[in-house]
């Protein structure tokens, strides 16, 4: 195993540990640092040891020692750890009480006194072992920013007396959904980047699946923990097909399904079908039936959209938010035509009893001005496509949008019968 695999690896295992000994987050996160670097230096010149965890553990036991020395106010932990330190040999690394920590770290990470963005930061490091600059140029913000960012949450954390300690059932219960929406909002950010130049961070998407992995790994009894890791296999598994060579989308229409990775949506039918097998439903078990109807589809005309509207109409019953209800009206397009698309389109605007506010999502107004252009009114549909490119914040995105309202322009001068392909 690499220097590199063992990072991966073991850096959740060692932060966790090091939490539950130490009671503070920033001293574990040091001290679990220190330990790496030690390993870098070290391994390459004396080999890995046969227990690399264990070694980790040590060292970084050590290190949160040397730490506490200089902090007065944690002496007390210093009896208790130099006790651990000693006989870490007899450590069961990957025993229940290790995955109680990894399972701590995540809860505590996405504590509800936090912000989301706090929590998405936190997970990031904590968890995911990604350093600031990683995750500063993730979200394109200065290194400065997020060093500030990271140290108001963990003063937050201090402040609070935000626990890192295996959560109880009903504490789980209630917070394992925030832990999941946290995923999901950075694999958002690496599938559809609303801030980076390039519109797929696949790093960003690789993390987010391995945080998944994790999760259902510590929780394998919940179906939506399920549900979210089928889903962003499932949707990952286009991605080699979703930009063309120059970066910009291509439509899922166009996509060449030859190259869909099909282990990863192997994979993802197999995660579903473990939910499934749990007999409850919830928001990330429907889409990721929905993202398997497509991933499953031998053409996109050969998809089941009559399918997957019923599974949109389901999916709003229990979570009526107005990005749910526009993905709906895509697949309403696809069954019932234009005419009907458009007017679901027009109903989300009206509706005053969905979560979430569409007037400045770019996927509306590009989805409005499709079925506009389609019912043969260019100008309305220009319009639409206008306030899509004013919505948007990615200029890879931007430029993709100046083309269609270029070529939208050229129908106004030269009608053409055949029309756009919808967007889906």
């Amino acid at each position: 195993m690499s220097t590199a695999d063992v990072f991966r690896t073991e850096w959740p295992r060692l932060v966790a540990t090091l939490v539950r000994d130490v009671g503070d987050l920033t001293i574990a996160e040091d001290a679990a640092q220190d330990a790496f670097v030690e390993a870098s230096v070290r391994w390459p010149a004396e080999g890995v040891p046969d227990r690399p965890g264990a070694w980790l553990v040590t060292t970084g036991r050590r290190k949160a020692i040397d730490q506490i020395r200089r902090h007065r106010r944690f002496e007390d932990r210093l009896p208790v750890l130099a006790a651990a330190t000693a006989t870490v040999e007899s450590l069961d690394l990957d025993g229940e009480r290790a995955l109680d920590d990894q399972l701590a770290l995540m809860v505590g990470c996405c504590h509800p006194a936090l912000a989301l963005d706090a929590q998405v930061a936190l997970t990031l490091r904590i968890v995911a072992g990604l350093s600031t600059p990683q995750i500063a140029r993730a979200f394109l913000v200065s290194e400065a920013t997020m060093t500030r960012r990271l140290t108001r949450a963990k003063t937050k954390v201090r402040a609070a007396r935000i626990p890192f300690e295996p959560p109880t059932v009903e504490t789980l219960e209630g917070r394992v959904g925030a832990v999941c929406e946290v995923i999901a909002s950075i694999f958002t950010e690496g599938h559809a980047s609303a801030t980076d130049t390039a519109l797929i961070r696949g790093d960003l998407c690789e993390e987010a699946i391995w945080l998944a992995q994790l999760l259902s790994t510590l929780v394998p009894d919940d179906p939506e923990v399920a549900g979210l890791h089928a889903l962003l296999l499932l949707n990952d598994a286009r991605r080699p097909s979703r930009l063309d060579d120059h970066g910009s989308p291509v439509l899922l229409a166009d996509q060449d399904r030859s190259t869909w990775d099909q282990p990863m949506i192997a994979r993802g039918l197999a995660e579903l079908a473990r939910a499934h097998s749990f007999h409850r439903g919830g928001p990330f078990q429907f889409q990721a039936a929905i993202a398997a109807l497509h991933a499953t589809a031998a053409t996109f005309e050969a998809t089941d959209w009559a399918a997957v509207l019923r599974l949109y109409d389901a999916l709003l019953l229990g979570h009526p938010t107005a990005l749910v209800a526009l993905n709906r009206a895509i697949a309403v397009d696809q069954v019932h035509g234009p005419a009907a698309a458009l007017a679901a389109l027009e109903a989300i605007e009206a509706a005053d009893d969905l979560d979430g506010d569409v007037s400045g999502y770019v996927y509306f107004h590009t989805a409005r001005s499709d079925v506009l252009a389609r019912l043969d009114r260019p100008a309305e549909a220009v319009a639409a496509l206008d306030r899509a490119i004013e919505c948007s914040t990615n200029e890879s995105e931007r430029s993709v949008l100046r083309g269609r309202r270029h070529d939208l322009d050229r129908r106004i001068d030269q009608p053409d019968p055949a029309g756009d392909r919808p967007i889906s």
